[in-house]
């Protein structure tokens, strides 16, 4: 009896394994926030009035195309990654998946999330997941090799989910002639310079050895990666007024004082590490970073609702 229990908690241990290894294929982080920007977006471009069923509708596809994408990006850097402490653990390089299983799991969730969008929601943010999904996968994954500026094209694949939110209630085509829209657009944009940049310098040596062009690979100073940290943080301020000019709460001073206080507190840093490229100031700029962006969205919303 004393067996056979314990050979049947092992399965249950096995298989909550499993289903673990299979979360960590989707980037839990990564894909919510992704579906924290498509949920800001969907309120704004609906003037806070979609909620409900509509938003859920939004999200589930939206969150199995992420996943998709996270899954292929993965299998495409499986060898990469074994490379590299911070992402050898991670189950393909661990082999505790194989890739044909994340091919399989990639392509379902990726058919699953686009035809989920497509009837449920519409074939605008349809069309705008797919174009997430392969310029992530098809185009930024494979130049991270070969180019420095694979930190550009990551930060626009990483935007685009702001009009699938948004595109969900307009149900248009035409999105990016949205001013609220292409401003969030560019606030996601511009914020991933400064926190990629922190980060490329932390791990510059892990990505040295996995042959990734990274910004601090190719200019070991990591004075132009300082350099992009600033010039993003500089222009988030404008940006982020901006997108008040383009809302009915635009004359809210409120709106208005937080977005300028934390974008001169996330410039600061960003000036820090450009003067003094230690892990340390990029470690503060990267948490500033992480305070950064939900902060704002939350005060979007508030403003939104």
């Amino acid at each position: 009896m004393g067996d056979s229990v314990l050979a049947i908690e092992r399965r249950g241990l096995r298989r909550w394994a499993l289903v673990a290894d299979y979360a960590a294929l989707t980037k839990p982080r990564i894909s919510a926030m992704v579906l924290i920007v498509v949920a800001v977006a969907a309120l704004m471009g609906s003037g806070g009035q979609c909620t409900g069923w509509p938003m859920v509708h939004a999200l589930m596809g939206t969150l199995l195309v992420a996943a998709s994408a996270s899954a292929m990006n993965q299998w495409f850097e499986r060898r990469r990654d074994g490379l590299m402490l911070r992402t050898a653990g991670r189950p393909l390089p661990a082999g505790r998946l194989s890739p044909l299983h994340v091919t399989v799991f990639s392509l379902v969730t990726l058919i699953a999330g686009t035809l989920y969008l497509s009837y449920l929601v519409n074939l605008p943010a349809a069309a705008w997941a797919l174009a997430t999904w392969l310029l992530y996968v098809v185009i930024y994954t494979p130049v991270k090799p070969w180019t420095a500026q694979n930190t550009a094209i990551g930060a626009v694949s990483g935007a685009l989910p702001v009009f699938i939110g948004w595109s969900a209630v307009s149900g248009s085509w035409d999105v990016a002639a949205a001013p609220g829209g292409l401003a969030l657009f560019l606030i996601l944009m511009l914020w991933q310079f400064p926190h990629f940049m922190a980060i490329a310098w932390m791990y510059r040596r892990q990505y040295q050895r996995a042959g990734l062009k990274m910004m601090t690979v190719v200019e070991p100073t990591g004075r132009l990666a300082g350099w992009y940290a600033v010039i993003a943080a500089a222009l988030l301020l404008p940006v982020s007024w901006a997108l008040s000019w383009t809302t009915p709460w635009h004359e809210s001073i409120f709106y208005l004082s937080i977005a300028s206080v934390l974008g001169l507190i996330q410039l600061r840093f960003a000036i820090r590490f450009l003067k003094s490229r230690t892990d340390q100031t990029a470690r503060s700029l990267l948490r500033i970073t992480l305070l950064y962006l939900p902060l704002l969205l939350l005060a979007i919303v508030f403003y939104t609702i």
